[in-house]
């Protein structure tokens, strides 16, 4: 999390999801890397890698910090199918997690702005605090602003 300026970054985001939380009236943000889509287990001692736990605490700390929740804006990058497994229990985890992410963010009534999710490749995001942007680096790619 940082206020008035900063770059949050993210590396590695595969099946993964980078969440950009941004209250631009204040400049405060913050990212989120989710790594599965739901927390089933009570007690676990990373709550913020789970789409359900992680946006909702993250959402808390804004507020804590002076966020308004009708201010709070969403980029999201990432979701990418890395794999093929066929019949494993995890299914195409990427999906699940886009899923998820997007199912949280709507019930907390946070608006996704801008998204890039999906496909097969890994990506990198930095998240400016100074202007709410996003860039996302991919290999043999251009440069995304979301």
């Amino acid at each position: 999390m940082a206020r008035g300026s900063g770059m949050l970054v993210t590396y590695a985001l595969g099946s993964c999801i980078g969440i950009c939380l941004y209250d631009a009236q204040i400049k405060l943000g913050a990212l989120v890397h989710i790594m599965l889509p739901l927390n089933m287990e009570a007690g676990r001692k990373s709550p913020l890698k789970y789409a359900d736990t992680g946006i909702r605490e993250t959402l808390k700390q804004m507020e804590g910090k002076g966020a308004r929740r009708s201010r709070i804006t969403a980029k999201i990058a990432g979701g990418a199918k890395m794999f093929e497994v066929s019949g494993g229990s995890l299914g195409n985890i990427g999906q699940r997690n886009i899923e998820s992410v997007r199912m949280v963010l709507k019930r907390e009534g946070i608006q996704i702005l801008k998204e890039d999710v999906g496909g097969s490749v890994a990506r990198t995001l930095l998240f400016d605090v100074s202007n709410g942007l996003g860039c996302i680096r991919s290999y043999g790619k251009p440069e995304t602003i979301i």
